[in-house]
């Protein structure tokens, strides 16, 4: 799975400064609505929000993948944001979070979705590309460490 398929550097943001996960989901929601015909900057937190509330997407070690399904669209986007200090986001871990990758697909791709999160996971876990990421000064760099 190529993540430059659904993640463009332009849905990439280095060092954001939010206080809370409703604030970095509403974020997500800002950027990926710059890039989704037809859907507003509140339908795309609110699908963030209400997979929230199924369970928190923080998987530990500092990173959250928030993910949602989206109905009248049919592109498949990401954003990867990391926070100039980490927040609370009630993961799996009790440990704050500073690494978002934001998955937002098709309501009718979820097989695609689950590949796509398999495949930004993995990633994830590798110890060498997870400290590019959090070192990243700029966009293009935290761009480069997660697409190389």
């Amino acid at each position: 799975m190529d993540i430059q398929s659904f993640l463009t550097q332009d849905c990439t943001e280095c060092a954001v400064t939010v206080s809370s996960k409703k604030r970095i989901i509403e974020h997500i929601g800002q950027i990926a609505s710059q890039h989704i015909d037809g859907l507003s900057e509140q339908e795309i937190t609110t699908a963030l929000l209400n997979r929230e509330r199924l369970g928190s997407t923080g998987i530990g070690n500092g990173i959250a993948l928030p993910h949602g399904r989206l109905a009248n669209t049919t592109t498949a986007i990401a954003v990867l944001i990391t926070t100039s200090n980490p927040i609370d986001y009630d993961a799996i871990d009790n440990q704050p979070v500073n690494v978002f990758f934001a998955l937002l697909v098709p309501e009718d791709q979820c097989n695609e979705h689950l590949k796509s999160l398999a495949a930004v996971a993995k990633k994830l876990s590798d110890k060498s590309i997870l400290k590019r990421i959090r070192t990243a000064q700029n966009n293009q760099e935290l761009y480069q460490a997660i697409t190389e």
